[in-house]
């Protein structure tokens, strides 16, 4: 696997706060802010947009700056980071894939929204998520990390974030639904998973294939599919399998998966 100080670069966050301590996604919001920019907007120029413009409708100017700085957190919003820019341009391509992609980004830049990963694919399709089981879960490795309303709050933003996503379905009730996937998710999880030094076959057994919940013919078919696409080079011969990502990363960020 890939060293921590590579994995940063390319523009995972580590460590242990995030910001569903205080919001979900922000699907909503990322979606107006993308129709509002290209993918060759740099940082700066979100900002703008954000803050000075406030195309997001926020009341006050302190409450576009939080809301910046949480989009930044979450996303990137930075055409240097290679994980954003991966995702921004795949974003162009498949409206439908959108949910999933932002919510595949969020975990790569969130470590509380990663605490909840685990559980909520564990539930079966059909099966209630009870927000108090997600708030144990949490509180299980540092019970006096949170106050009770704090786990409460960032518990019901994790769920919320997993309901944006297509995971949940449920305003008070939560139950455990089945996300609509397409070939441009199982670009951006193939990516993901090469990020993190994983090639060939064990590319198809990341976490982030689990993510999909699909089965491995879904999985094949899937990348079969975003190959005919144009949007990765999928070689399978013999059982033999081989992903390519031409044009995802630059010379010297190649160079890090070497290093």
């Amino acid at each position: 696997m890939i060293s921590n100080e590579f994995l940063i670069k390319f523009g995972y966050r580590l460590g242990r706060g995030g910001t569903h301590a205080a919001r979900t996604m922000m699907l909503d919001e990322l979606m107006l802010l993308f129709e509002h920019t290209s993918p060759n907007t740099v940082h700066n120029g979100y900002r703008d947009e954000v803050v000075n413009l406030n195309i997001l409708g926020k009341p006050t100017q302190k409450s576009r700056q939080l809301t910046f700085g949480h989009l930044v957190e979450l996303y990137g919003l930075d055409p240097a980071i290679p994980v954003f820019r991966v995702f921004r341009k795949l974003w162009t391509l498949d409206e439908t894939a959108r949910p999933v992609l932002a919510l595949m980004l969020a975990l790569v830049r969130d470590p509380l929204l990663r605490l909840s990963e685990a559980f909520v694919l564990a539930k079966a399709e059909g099966e209630s998520v009870r927000r108090e089981e997600l708030e144990a879960l949490i509180a299980s490795d540092e019970p006096d990390r949170f106050s009770a309303a704090s786990l409460k709050s960032l518990a019901q933003n994790i769920n919320g974030s997993w309901t944006q996503a297509g995971f949940m379905a449920g305003k008070v009730r939560k139950v455990r639904t089945a996300p609509k996937v397409t070939p441009t998710n199982i670009t951006y999880a193939l990516f993901l998973s090469h990020l993190e030094g994983l090639s060939g076959q064990r590319l198809f057994s990341s976490h982030w294939m689990t993510l999909l919940c699909c089965s491995p013919s879904e999985l094949e078919a899937l990348a079969n599919s975003a190959s005919h696409r144009g949007q990765i080079v999928f070689l399978n011969a013999g059982g033999v399998k081989e992903v390519r990502f031409p044009g995802f990363l630059t010379a010297e960020e190649e160079q890090w998966l070497h290093e």
